[in-house]
């Protein structure tokens, strides 16, 4: 069939879409499908109609194409594409919302808070350590840990790097102490629990893209009870939410604390399909290639979009 793959835009993590959406356009040329990129512009409807395609396979990271922005404008022209919809793909972008949906729904995630970046100069919002993130941002984008041996000062200074001087709201949190896993879902099942061992400092966008400085341990050495609470709430969360095709969710274990000690973070819609991404490794770990996955990503949007017309 005719597969446009959607990739790069002008998000923060264009670079990383790009490489996701070469190897998804590889992989589609070796299954016999008719490929064309598109990067994306601001035209993009024109862009799509151009095209033509008989699906989109979207490739974003990011905003708009992890936001629902760009489904919205699929959803219009009524083209199927992989992934995540509309509303799930804009309640998973916000943490905050997340919480609301997730919390209830009995999966454990972080106490936080919205705080505006500019009271951090007069007082920190929560007891050190904690962990500060922009609202809307993916790939650990933006994220500041910040200790009572860090540099930011006390309280912290308005010349020190980081995401207040580009995010008016930011979401605080308790740093949790521990691992970081993280589970792939396919479909309706969750494939395995990942730990990543950053080689130093912690799994931050650099980390999650830069060959040779994570290490993936597949599947994690865990205790049974944490590795299959993790399995179940990342599929949970996948359910909850209402995401469509894979999923990834991203957790920290404090193993002083047992099973009390996982945590959810925050559940990616349009996870990296680079050589270095998780759910193509769990995919591979679970006998599925990468273009089997790509194949059956596809089969996924195709066969929504005919339930939904």
């Amino acid at each position: 069939m005719k597969v446009a793959v959607l990739m790069g835009g002008w998000s923060a993590e264009r670079e990383v879409s790009l490489t996701s959406g070469r190897g998804i356009a590889d992989a589609c040329r070796s299954l016999g499908h008719d490929v064309i990129e598109i990067d994306m512009g601001r035209n993009l409807a024109q862009q799509l109609l151009s095209a033509a395609p008989d699906v989109v396979f979207n490739a974003l990271h990011g905003t708009p194409g992890e936001d629902g922005s760009v489904q919205g404008v699929m959803d219009l022209l009524g083209i199927p594409y992989t992934h995540s919809g509309l509303t799930t793909s804009a309640i998973a972008i916000d943490k905050e919302l997340t919480k609301k949906i997730l919390v209830p729904a009995g999966i454990p995630m972080p106490q936080g808070r919205i705080v505006a970046s500019e009271t951090l100069f007069e007082a920190d919002p929560l007891p050190r350590p904690y962990v500060l993130k922009p609202v809307n941002e993916g790939s650990s984008v933006g994220v500041a840990i910040v200790t009572n041996n860090s540099n930011h000062g006390q309280p912290i200074r308005r010349d020190v790097p980081g995401p207040w001087a580009e995010f008016p709201t930011l979401l605080a949190e308790p740093f949790i102490a521990g691992k970081e896993l993280t589970v792939a879902v396919l479909g309706d099942e969750a494939l395995a629990v990942t730990e990543l061992k950053p080689v130093s400092g912690f799994y931050d966008y650099d980390a999650k893209y830069t060959d040779g400085v994570t290490v993936h341990e597949c599947p994690a050495q865990l205790p049974a009870d944490v590795e299959a609470a993790a399995l179940a709430h990342a599929l949970a969360a996948h359910r909850a939410l209402g995401c469509r095709g894979t999923s990834r969710s991203d957790f920290r274990w404090d193993p002083d604390q047992g099973l009390a000690g996982l945590f959810l973070l925050e559940v990616n819609t349009q996870p990296g399909m680079t050589p270095l991404s998780l759910v193509p490794e769990q995919a591979k770990y679970r006998g599925i290639s990468y273009e089997q996955l790509v194949q059956r990503l596809i089969d996924t949007a195709i066969a929504d979009h005919g339930r939904a017309a």
